[in-house]
């Protein structure tokens, strides 16, 4: 049982120093190294240009790595083809071929691997079944909505077996609703067929639903690789802090540190007690970060160690929630979110209120460096 353990934790697939550059001048991905668990959800996010797309064409076998080694279940790939990497790919476009009906876009990888009729026509049974969609196998593409077409991109993807799945932006071209129900889709099919999954997105939402893991990409690096709730939660930088959903982020000056905690005098006034995450010594600059939702407003502020009065300068309503835009005074500001539910006053656009910042969800991080 020991030992069972000891494979399921060894890595499914190996970044080792992994460098990308096309003009041999400009890193796309900087020296690279990541661990894929086996059978895990991992997304790679980040904004446009932040390498993670070519970090899924260098897995897949589209692009080669310029520097490092890629592995799959310790075997290098580097040097091995597309068709033999034992891979499934889903893009954003579908890529099903117009003239052949959904069975044939099924069979085709098959055929490609030429496995008997029979072994055939069972796994393409399969793979609609696993996607809902036993009775579409004679219609053609143009003949399915943008769900179904995905669904069976995603089934084409599945129905030799692959050790892998890569996903690149498959959602992009869905509406709102659709895309979030694929989503839940998709992570019910991950688990129940237990295969690993590498799914790249810019959307920050998409990535925090349906991940077991997200890595965070920028400039060619990740910036932080965790749990969706780590990385909202506890946010090592500020990069991070701004990307993953929505946070209050103002530059300071380190005054002290003690452990963990920290006090940073702000253009507004001074926090303390604040988290510290990798900052500097003592008056260097950093940045104070807190999500809106962490902000508590009148009566709610009194027990926090960071209290302020602020004026209200906007109000918007968003139906279970008020988002509050308030003025600190020295051309700060600060948005905050609250629960219609909590608020036990009305609140106007001009009047001060009670703001508090608890000190467990106020982060001093290291200010993103320059371009």
């Amino acid at each position: 049982m020991a030992e069972q353990a000891s494979i399921q934790q060894e890595p499914h697939v190996t970044f080792s120093h992994v460098q990308k550059t096309y003009d041999g001048e400009t890193l796309i991905v900087r020296d690279l190294n990541l661990e894929i668990r086996r059978g895990e959800f991992l997304t790679l996010l980040g904004p446009s240009g932040s390498g993670k797309t070519t970090c899924l064409m260098m897995l897949a076998g589209f692009e080669t790595p310029t520097a490092g080694e890629i592995r799959v279940g310790g075997d290098v790939i580097n040097k091995v083809p597309p068709h033999r990497r034992n891979i499934g790919m889903v893009f954003q476009n579908y890529a099903l071929f117009p003239h052949m009906t959904v069975a044939e876009n099924l069979r085709f990888p098959l055929s490609v691997r030429k496995l008997p009729a029979a072994d055939i026509d069972a796994k393409v049974k399969r793979a609609l079944a696993m996607v809902r969609l036993e009775a579409f196998g004679n219609r053609y593409p143009q003949q399915l909505s943008g769900g179904q077409q995905q669904r069976i991109a995603l089934a084409r993807a599945l129905v030799f077996d692959p050790e892998l799945v890569l996903m690149d932006e498959p959602l992009g071209a869905l509406d709102k609703q659709l895309r979030e129900h694929m989503q839940i889709e998709i992570k019910h099919l991950h688990a129940s067929l237990g295969i690993t999954f590498v799914f790249v997105t810019h959307d920050q939402s998409e990535a925090l639903t349906m991940s077991d893991r997200i890595a965070v990409f920028d400039r060619g690096e990740i910036q932080q690789i965790d749990t969706a709730e780590r990385l909202y939660e506890e946010p090592s930088n500020a990069f991070v802090a701004g990307f993953i959903g929505e946070s209050n982020t103002f530059q300071g000056t380190l005054l002290e540190r003690s452990g963990d905690a920290c006090a940073v005098r702000l253009p507004s006034g001074t926090v303390v007690h604040a988290r510290a995450a990798d900052v500097g010594g003592v008056g260097s600059s950093t940045v104070v970060s807190v999500r809106p939702e962490r902000v508590l407003l009148n009566g709610a502020s009194g027990d926090c160690e960071n209290r302020f009065t602020a004026r209200v300068k906007e109000l918007i309503y968003q139906g279970d929630h008020v988002r509050v835009q308030l003025d600190l005074g020295n051309q700060a500001s600060l948005m905050v979110k609250t629960a219609i539910s909590d608020l036990t006053h009305a609140i106007h656009p001009g009047q001060p209120i009670e703001v508090g910042i608890p000190a467990t969800h106020l982060r001093a991080l290291a200010p993103t460096p320059a371009p």
